[in-house]
């Protein structure tokens, strides 16, 4: 409950900070996502996992729902910290060092890529996988409104990238947002489920609900 607490706090400070700036897009879509992830978190006890102090600790860094996180760590490798894919994911959170590794580090303000070793470091891993989460907001998916659909949007463009995402709706980013703002959370999840030109998208998108509903009935 203590850490509950603080988390709200926190979370409050940052919608108090930015709030200043409320005429810059991407001020309004972090104040939105911020208010959204407050909510979701003071509704909830968090489930258990090894890896509960490290997933806080990030969730909070990036302003990120902690149980989007367990259920990406759960559906990418089923908290499997050595775990590499054929495509050479790397970790809990299935780190492709050259693209997601890259962008995180983007964010953080630093240049080239983690390595293998530190993707296999679950404290490394996680932080980097969230931190790409919060890049493909702040970047690719900055202008949506709806904290849901971002939320969908969000697993989307983790698992098969914000663009292919984005060409569904249209080749010019910002044709694409105005046409997703358009949409209510269930038109995007069907419009994803019937329309998105990779298979495993849809699929994971079904996964990471599932996996995130299962977590908040725990919670």
């Amino acid at each position: 409950m203590k850490f509950k607490s603080c988390g709200v706090v926190f979370i409050i400070l940052l919608i108090g900070c930015s709030s200043k700036q409320s005429n810059n897009p991407k001020t309004v879509y972090q104040n939105n996502y911020l208010r959204y992830f407050m909510e979701e978190q003071t509704e909830s006890v968090l489930s258990k996992t090894p890896y509960d102090g490290v997933i806080r600790q990030a969730a909070q860094r990036y302003a990120i729902d902690e149980n989007l996180i367990r259920a990406i760590i759960k559906v990418e490798s089923n908290f499997q910290v050595n775990a590499v894919s054929k495509s050479n994911a790397i970790g809990l959170m299935q780190v492709k060092a050259s693209t997601a590794g890259r962008d995180a580090y983007r964010l953080q303000g630093k240049a080239g890529q983690p390595t293998t070793s530190q993707l296999k470091d679950p404290v490394i891993n996680i932080d980097v996988g969230t931190a790409y989460i919060r890049f493909i907001q702040e970047n690719d998916l900055v202008g949506i409104r709806d904290p849901k659909v971002l939320y969908y949007a969000t697993v989307v463009a983790y698992v098969n990238g914000a663009g292919a995402l984005l060409r569904i709706f249209d080749k010019n980013r910002h044709v694409a947002i105005d046409k997703i703002n358009e949409l209510t959370a269930e038109e995007f999840y069907k419009h994803i489920q019937t329309k998105h030109p990779n298979a495993q998208a849809p699929r994971y998108l079904w996964k990471i609900k599932n996996a995130y509903n299962s977590i908040a009935m725990i919670n």
